[in-house]
């Protein structure tokens, strides 16, 4: 029997996926899951016996091994968890399944072998599993994997980092079963990310700014809800107009889509009878943490974050709202429909423009810090099919970069200055409007605040610093001192004094 040209563990809905997608492409694949039924069941079922795939049933980690060609290829598809603080260390048990599992394989391979984690994985697990693994003679890729069920099915997002000289080996798998973007629809969304974990935290990224396009949307859907009072199938009209310009993308699509479905129990729109509120898996919190480690201004993710942590406080809200009032009761609003729609897309976009620049500014300290040299437009590229955030404003970014590899904020680009200038009217009509009215934007709001800040030559932090060298001498700069000068001040010798 021909050997395999790759192995899985972990026959979840996404594992299972890939594997029919893999074999689609032409790949004869080996499979393994701990609890063995799985493999029989999966490899029973009509999707596979009944259509004489070549995917090959195993039931040990050690059968796996055993058949596949060399180098070997194990991938492993096992849910992983929040990271300990300290990245050095090689094993703990907070991520115990994913180590048990590498330990447990490296007796079985031979020098040259690759372990492969498509999980979602914080990067630093992946740093420290690259040179664990590489010091046993081995080779490692962590890659980020993003469509979900669909993407991985029908072709996902992929970004694959570790050690670089397992890329041509896991290439033609990796570049055939992910999403394809361009006129001719072949140009792959999977390229070599960088070493280490730099493919993990590209994921991680996407994640992050994942978080803050939904909230984004929503905000927005709340703005047309609450002060145009537009109906379901109007607001469907609208998110349909959207996704025809610049918004189009795949958010702005299943958006319009959920305003259309009806539920089956009442009759009436189903999105009007789901609770209020969000669940959240935790890139986006990793990415938000490991953002204030870097210094990163990425406002956009964190606010998301936040803005789910205070939609589960259901009991807690509900019962404020008896207490708490909000700004004198408006009249409806009067004013031209069409405008404020048109404000509050406008709104939108320059909100995203400032979220993927947060997001792009964060990558390029992470990749400083790391020492990762990665290709900013390429990594556009990689978002335009396959995943959550797949839009036709990617190719903008892409672009961007093309004609500035070294742009240090999407925000200086010409196209994206003139875009976020043009809207910036409508963008402070829209959160004036949300102010007014106690409408929560802490988005769209945020991303404005981002926006001021970043274009502000001076900012109030200069009383920042003598509030921090008054009570803890932390010292200061002057404007008209080289930079290299440190200073502090006897704030209380030379107050004035109290009358």
């Amino acid at each position: 029997m021909a050997k395999c040209n790759i192995g899985l563990m972990g026959l979840a809905v996404m594992g299972q996926n890939l594997v029919l997608n893999m074999e689609d492409h032409g790949f004869r694949v080996a499979v393994f899951n701990r609890t063995t039924s799985k493999v029989d069941d999966f490899c029973n079922s009509p999707e596979v016996k009944g259509k004489g795939r070549k995917i090959v049933p195993c039931h040990s980690l050690k059968e796996l091994v055993e058949n596949l060609e060399r180098p070997r290829k194990v991938m492993l598809m096992i849910q992983s968890k929040d990271p300990v603080p300290a990245p050095e260390v090689a094993l703990y048990p907070n991520n115990a399944a994913v180590d048990a599992v590498i330990e447990e394989l490296i007796p079985m391979l031979e020098p040259g072998d690759i372990i492969i984690d498509g999980g979602n994985t914080h990067y630093r697990d992946t740093d420290r599993r690259t040179k664990y693994v590489e010091s046993k003679g081995l080779l490692y890729v962590g890659t980020g994997v993003s469509g979900g069920e669909e993407g991985a099915r029908l072709g996902p997002s992929m970004m694959p980092g570790g050690s670089p000289q397992a890329w041509e080996f896991v290439k033609d798998i990796f570049q055939a079963i992910c999403a394809k973007v361009g006129p001719n629809k072949d140009i792959p969304c999977c390229e070599w990310v960088g070493p280490r974990g730099a493919g993990h935290y590209v994921k991680m990224v996407h994640n992050g700014i994942e978080y803050g396009d939904m909230q984004l949307i929503c905000e927005a859907y709340w703005l047309l809800k609450n002060v145009l009072n537009l109906s379901n199938e109007e607001l469907y009209d609208v998110f349909a107009q959207w996704n025809k310009g610049d918004l189009d993308s795949y958010l702005i699509e299943i958006t319009r889509d959920i305003f259309s479905v009806r539920d089956e129990k009442t009759g009436g729109y189903l999105v009007d009878f789901i609770l209020d509120t969000a669940g959240a898996k935790g890139t986006g919190k990793w990415m938000s943490q490991l953002a204030l480690d870097l210094g990163a201004p990425s406002t956009l993710v964190t606010e998301a974050v936040y803005a789910r942590a205070l939609s589960a406080q259901k009991k807690a809200r509900v019962a404020a709202s008896s207490i708490l009032s909000g700004p004198s009761q408006l009249p409806p609003y009067d004013g031209d429909k069409e405008s404020f729609i048109e404000a509050v897309r406008r709104a939108l976009y320059a909100s995203k423009i400032c979220s993927y620049a947060q997001g792009y500014v964060q990558m390029q300290m992470a990749a400083a810090a790391d020492n990762w040299d990665l290709n900013f437009g390429q990594i556009a590229l990689l978002w335009r099919g396959g995943c959550i955030i797949r839009a036709v404003f990617l190719q903008r970014i892409k672009d961007a970069f093309d004609k500035n590899p070294n742009l240090s904020n999407l925000l200086l680009d010409e196209y994206f200055c003139q875009e976020v200038t043009q809207a910036q009217d409508s963008w402070r009509w829209v959160v004036r409007t949300a102010v007014e009215r106690g409408i929560p934007t802490p988005a769209i709001s945020g991303a404005l605040a981002y926006y001021d800040g970043y274009r502000s030559a001076t900012l109030p932090a200069n009383l920042l610093q003598a509030q921090r060298d008054y009570f803890g001498a932390h010292t200061y700069k002057r404007i008209d001192c080289p930079e290299d000068e440190i200073f502090h001040t006897d704030w209380i010798a030379l107050r004035r004094k109290p009358e």
